[in-house]
């Protein structure tokens, strides 16, 4: 375990009910006494399931921010691993009696920019202030009903005020033709985003037909391949460039993809932020509506009106 799991540790309200033996307030800097030290010990270990083999150790008290309460540092650490060391910050309240923890969460960057999408093909309006970043797996079945939800209706509907860009994140294990499908799609994205879309489109619907009756990966990468080239025609790409690289297969691009993926704590596919706003698994068209207008009433942009219902058809007499 190479760092302490924290939870969130509700502030207790401390009421005189009834008859109580007061206790006097402790100074702010004095240390904690060893009683209350080992009865911190005991609750951390057991709150935050700290192993047998970490050291704990109780600092000091220090001034804390909140009326009626200090600040208390301690220090998980496991001996003969420097690189093993945490330290938290608690609240103890002047009488000893209640301990808190307080998470402290860095909302200085806006989480629209906590997933990075340079260079990546954008659908939709470039110039849009809400967008889509969707982790895609192109041999993945829920992605393909995700990618039908967003193509063309929830662009449609939307009308230039959101952008749609699709990141990396085939999982091998599970679709073992996905790596090679997504070096291909970066082939034709490095001279064409209309290229790109139309070969992610076909194989979101045309899944199985790669895979085939066979499920023969051979067969399968040389079916890639060739809509890659066909679609280099369609989209007058230059051929000898793309055919360098659909031969070359360098999946360098895609595996640092998948490393941010990793670094970002996404385990499955499809994954979308909308604005920095996670959700994963295919999503239906009302929810994802709904928050993709939250993002735009947060940039000050008023959402489109939902469309009508059909109405119900008339019965004859």
């Amino acid at each position: 375990m190479s760092r302490i799991r924290l939870i969130f540790v509700c502030l207790l309200a401390v009421a005189a009910a009834g008859c109580k033996a007061q206790t006097n307030p402790v100074a702010a800097g004095s240390p904690v006494d060893r009683e209350t030290a080992r009865k911190i010990e005991v609750l951390a270990r057991e709150k935050l399931k700290v192993p047998t083999e970490y050291v704990v150790t109780v600092g000091q008290r220090s001034p804390g921010e909140i009326p009626g309460f200090d600040k208390v540092n301690v220090t998980f650490s496991l001996p003969g691993h420097a690189d093993h060391t945490q330290t938290l910050s608690f609240l103890i309240s002047k009488d000893g009696q209640t301990l808190a923890r307080l998470s402290e969460w860095n909302i200085a960057k806006n989480p629209a920019d906590l997933v990075p999408y340079a260079n990546r093909p954008v659908r939709g309006n470039p110039d849009a202030k809400v967008v889509i970043v969707n982790f895609d797996d192109l041999e993945c079945p829920y992605c393909a009903k995700m990618h039908a939800e967003l193509f063309p209706d929830t662009l449609d509907h939307y009308k230039g005020l959101i952008k749609v860009v699709y990141r990396d994140l085939p999982l091998e294990e599970l679709h073992p033709w996905a790596m090679h499908a997504a070096v291909d799609a970066n082939c034709l994205a490095s001279q064409n985003a209309s290229a790109y879309w139309s070969y992610v489109d076909y194989l979101h619907v045309h899944g199985e037909d790669v895979t085939g009756p066979d499920r023969n990966l051979v067969k399968a990468n040389a079916t890639l391949d060739k809509l890659a080239t066909q679609q280099g025609v369609k989209s007058a790409l230059d051929a000898a460039t793309l055919s360098a690289c659909v031969a070359k297969q360098d999946e360098t691009a895609v595996r640092s993809e998948v490393k941010q993926a990793e670094d970002l704590g996404i385990e499955q596919t499809p994954t979308l932020y909308v604005n920095g706003e996670q959700m994963q698994g295919a999503l239906d068209v009302s929810t994802l509506w709904t928050i993709i207008d939250r993002a735009l009433v947060s940039e000050g942009v008023t959402p489109p009106a939902a469309p009508k219902p059909p109405e119900p058809a008339k019965q004859g007499n």
